[in-house]
């Protein structure tokens, strides 16, 4: 009876790391994706959609398993172990190398699916003579359920933050490999030729063992193929990847995959974004950054001596604190994040603002393209509503808007969400080198408000020179007409970035 019971809580405790390592496998795919094709909602959907599938056709398959059960399990634990631990090394290698880097990830899902479906019937075929039926189900249903409550909740606050997406997979592989490894040994006189499945799991896992540790030689190698550049700087964060390249004499930052800013060319980029508004706001005394993580848009706004106050809101705690610590880029900043004027809250940009109870005079938007919807909100009506409560009198707001070239559609998509809010409305974009053309949306909250004065200057820009009737002026190819307004229900902006970009 004790032996049944050993034999029994073996299993189900192998089903708890069977759930456990199968939803990491899944979330490390969707997360990989997002990082490197962009879309985190599309990507997610997609592999989760696959995954489930997959499993399914794990669980029609297991049916016909009737022989050697146990050594069958453990043959299936040693594969998964293995296809899901180096899944991530395999995607990262072959990102740049491949034109089907699509079906290899979903086949990979695919694989990892099928072989986690087939685990749970077959060790409920297993135990189906030992235990009652309906203790049976529960258990195995209740170790499963905890099992993926527990990778869900683990794997955004732990294993990315702290391990990353590839030592991630690896950890795992070699925790379903530690299962296989163990089974082999405690159950060896219930199955056949376990010296030989000891021997293949135990290689197994230390192959993974080897790729763990020289998992950070990996990742360089495969960004250095990625970006072409050499890399200076990585972060994996809750919320995104960093990374910052150097080569000769010009730095560039990318987030997941996207390239942000680049040293050689960010000045045009940021007075274009800061200096308008600026120079023909009536008042600048309470200024308010959204995004702007970098510190250079705060970096142009403490140029103007009547500024009292700056307040700055960025979702990433690790994207503020590495631009106010690296050497590099508090030099490229100037140091902004040590201005005794400014204020840094690390929060969702869209519920600080529907929560703040301050009123600014100028507000700067500087968030990443809206390439997700978690993005896309924050191009939304009801965000530009919120907005418009904590303006003061004749505010000035300008938003970083995309390249009206080549995402016509989601560039004047924005504008139209932003006019049906505000009053007085107006469009213009530069030239930046490292993007091509660049627009923006300025608008105000003052229906005869003068986008074109100049209330105020600095003397050390680069680029601006105060004519703002040289910007915003656009071309026929610029223009898009017959946009929809981008809702919080629709999220119709993020269609058309989407569409627009991914012809590129």
């Amino acid at each position: 009876m004790a032996k049944i019971f050993k034999f029994e809580y073996l299993l189900l405790f192998a089903v708890f790391v069977i759930a456990t390592c199968g939803l990491i496998y899944e979330l490390v795919a969707g997360t990989l994706a997002s990082y490197l094709l962009g879309d985190s909602v599309k990507q997610f959907s997609f592999i989760i959609g696959v995954y489930l599938f997959s499993m399914g056709i794990g669980s029609y398959f297991a049916k016909f398993i009737k022989k050697n059960q146990l050594n069958t399990f453990i043959e299936i634990e040693i594969i998964v172990g293995v296809v899901g631990g180096l899944s991530s090394v395999i995607l990262f290698l072959l990102f740049e190398k491949v034109a089907y880097f699509q079906f290899i990830l979903y086949f990979l899902v695919f694989i990892t699916g099928c072989l986690v479906g087939l685990e749970i019937p077959l060790l409920m075929n297993i135990l189906k003579d030992k235990v009652k039926f309906s203790d049976l189900v529960s258990n195995v249903f209740t170790f499963d359920y905890i099992g993926a409550l527990l990778a869900s909740v683990l794997f955004p606050l732990v294993f990315i933050p702290y391990l990353g997406i590839i030592k991630t997979s690896l950890f795992f592989g070699m925790i379903n490999l530690s299962v296989a490894i163990s089974l082999c040994f405690i159950l060896q006189n219930e199955i056949k030729k376990a010296y030989f499945l000891k021997a293949k799991a135990i290689f197994s896992f230390l192959v993974l063992l080897s790729f763990f540790v020289f998992s950070d030689k990996i990742l360089s190698f495969s960004e250095e193929k990625l970006y072409g550049e050499n890399i200076v700087f990585t972060n994996t964060t809750p919320y995104q990847r960093i990374v910052l390249t150097h080569q000769k004499n010009d730095y560039k930052l990318y987030l997941n995959n996207n390239l942000q800013f680049s040293s050689a060319d960010e000045y045009r980029y940021h007075e274009a974004l800061v200096h308008p508004a600026m120079s023909s706001a009536v008042n600048v005394n309470n200024v308010l950054v959204l995004g702007g993580g970098d510190g250079l848009a705060v970096r142009e706004i403490a140029k103007y001596k009547d500024v009292k106050n700056i307040t700055l809101v960025d979702l990433d705690h690790q994207m503020t604190k590495i631009f106010k610590t690296n050497p590099v880029l508090k030099k490229l900043n100037n140091n902004s994040f040590d201005n005794p004027k400014l204020k840094v809250f690390n929060k969702d940009a869209f519920l600080w603002v529907k929560d703040n109870q301050d009123k600014f005079n100028v507000v700067i938007i500087d968030f990443p393209d809206p390439s997700s919807y978690s993005l896309g909100k924050l191009y939304s009506l009801k965000f530009y509503k919120a907005l418009d409560k904590i303006l003061a009198p004749n505010a000035v707001v300008v938003i970083q808007t995309t390249s009206p070239y080549f995402a016509p559609k989601s560039f004047w998509c924005i504008n139209k969400t932003v006019q049906t809010v505000f009053p007085n409305t107006d469009a213009y974009h530069v030239y930046v080198p490292s993007f091509g053309e660049w627009g923006y949306t300025i608008t105000s909250n003052n229906a005869s408000f003068k986008f074109d004065g100049v209330n105020r200057k600095v003397e050390d820009l680069r680029f601006y020179t105060y004519d703002y009737h040289n910007l915003n002026q656009f071309s026929k190819d610029m223009i898009a007409k017959d946009v929809e307004i981008n809702r919080l229900d629709n999220q119709i902006l993020v269609r058309y970035f989407d569409e627009e970009w991914g012809k590129l």
